[in-house]
């Protein structure tokens, strides 16, 4: 009796854990080869690195994106991360799939220089030494 009040909270643990993490990525997994198995041409697609294309032709694991008028590129299935919807624009898009980031949040806007070469340019005499 005593080993089972030991053992309990250890299974316990793995229930939780089956439910809260691999239950749910299971299905996941399960939405996402459907999704992919039921290309067809015609259909608009972002793929897992964020490229919008339209679907030209789907052959067994493969599938041949076309990303802008006469550019076709081929593309395992399993790179392709959603369907666009055709009233969904592609920036909503990007907003909606929780990719948008501010990689440049720290660097000055265009056609500013800021903070040290602005001293740099200062001490120079107004005139910018850095090489382009």
């Amino acid at each position: 009796m005593e080993q089972l009040g030991s053992i309990l909270p250890l299974i316990l643990l793995v229930v939780v854990f089956y439910f809260l993490l691999i239950r749910p990525q299971r299905k996941r997994q399960q939405e996402a080869v459907k999704m992919q198995n039921s290309l067809t041409p015609g259909t608009r697609v972002m793929t897992t690195t964020g490229l919008f294309a339209t679907v030209v032709a789907v052959d067994n694991e493969d599938v041949v994106l076309e990303v802008a008028p006469g550019i076709e590129t081929r593309w395992v299935k399993a790179a392709i991360g959603r369907v666009v919807t055709p009233g969904e624009p592609e920036a909503a898009a990007d907003e909606t799939a929780g990719e948008t980031t501010d990689l440049v949040a720290d660097q000055p806007a265009a056609g500013e220089t800021g903070g040290k070469d602005d001293d740099t340019a200062e001490r120079n005499d107004g005139h910018d030494t850095r090489k382009s």
